[in-house]
């Protein structure tokens, strides 16, 4: 028999704009709540500017306003209706769950973990691309439990991940349809001395310019054909995260960066890491180099030993 349900989500915003949550389903005594405590010392809002979006803004301020110390209480036949349609689920039957740890080299927009408890033990499933099958699912029976959007799908329609979409190497697509670009940022900066990441290059494909540390007018097609001949947009994927799984950089308190395109739509993609890089990144910064003749991507920040690791995955990516 389940007894607990504890759904654990993470969401990575702008730069240094994240929210951290656990909301707990207890069966034994009928009611759900926030773990309060989870949020973490590091969540609060920072004041910037919006650069190149602020559809994130609304998400993450309604995120961290949902999260209250209210006890959501349902009756027995409540928990028994909610229990027996979870089961008719099978959400997690045949689920690989994904490697999930609380510090990541290379972080994504989104990820979570559930952990089921029963009298016979636990299981814990997480991921941040393989969504279980069913989860829309699961997210209406715990709406109809709980009288709201525990697993925030009604967001998840403007974040990038394979819930709602469809992630190619030349852009993202939903029904069918690939949606139009309308911004592009990008930072790097050092990790230490502390201080707020700022935009290196902004890219508006609304008033068709290009600025920061190169000004120039958008060559659309340039960026377009850059971004898909590097495989960017499906930099969230594992199969690009090769080398950080296989070594760690020499300086482990060196640069950070971050990507975000939005889309139509608002629709938000967005990753960052921790002074490393998906497998085709420095395939992608020599390129740039010689285009226009500055080291945008601080490819020379990169050690030896991990250049030629960078090397060897990203042409096997290429090749195929």
């Amino acid at each position: 028999m389940i007894e607990k349900i504890e759904i654990t989500q993470r969401f990575n915003f702008k730069r240094l704009n994240r929210h951290y949550e656990c909301f707990t389903i207890d069966f034994l005594n009928n009611n759900a709540y926030y773990k309060i405590s989870e949020r973490g010392s590091g969540d609060k809002f920072l004041s910037e500017s919006d650069l190149c979006d602020g559809t994130w803004c609304g998400i993450l301020s309604d995120l961290r306003r949902r999260m209250t110390s209210e006890i959501y209480r349902f009756t027995s036949d409540d928990a028994l209706r909610f229990l027996d349609e979870f089961g008719n689920l099978d959400l997690f039957d045949d689920f690989e769950s994904e490697e999930f740890r609380y510090f990541e080299k290379i972080e994504l927009l989104y990820s979570c973990i559930v952990i089921i408890y029963s009298t016979d033990g636990y299981a814990e499933y997480s991921f941040k691309n393989n969504f279980p099958k069913n989860w829309k699912g699961f997210g209406a029976i715990l709406n109809e439990l709980v009288g709201f959007d525990v697993i925030h799908l009604d967001y998840q329609r403007h974040l990038t991940t394979p819930l709602y979409f469809d992630i190619e190497t030349d852009g993202v697509y939903l029904e069918g349809e690939r949606l139009s670009l309308k911004a592009l940022e990008f930072g790097h900066y050092r990790a230490y001395p502390y201080d707020v990441p700022k935009p290196r290059l902004i890219v508006s494909f609304r008033e068709n310019t290009v600025r920061g540390y190169v000004e120039c007018e958008l060559d659309r097609g340039l960026v377009l054909n850059l971004l898909e001949k590097y495989h960017v947009c499906r930099w969230i994927f594992e199969e690009y995260h090769r080398k950080s799984k296989a070594r760690n950089p020499d300086d482990l308190e060196g640069y950070d960066w971050y990507l975000e395109m939005v889309f139509e739509g608002d629709v938000i993609w967005h990753i960052f890491g921790y002074n490393d890089y998906p497998d085709t990144y420095v395939h992608l910064g020599r390129e740039i180099i010689g285009l226009a003749g500055v080291d945008l991507l601080e490819i020379e920040t990169i050690s030896d030993e991990d250049l030629k690791l960078f090397e060897k995955f990203g042409s096997e990516i290429l090749s195929k």
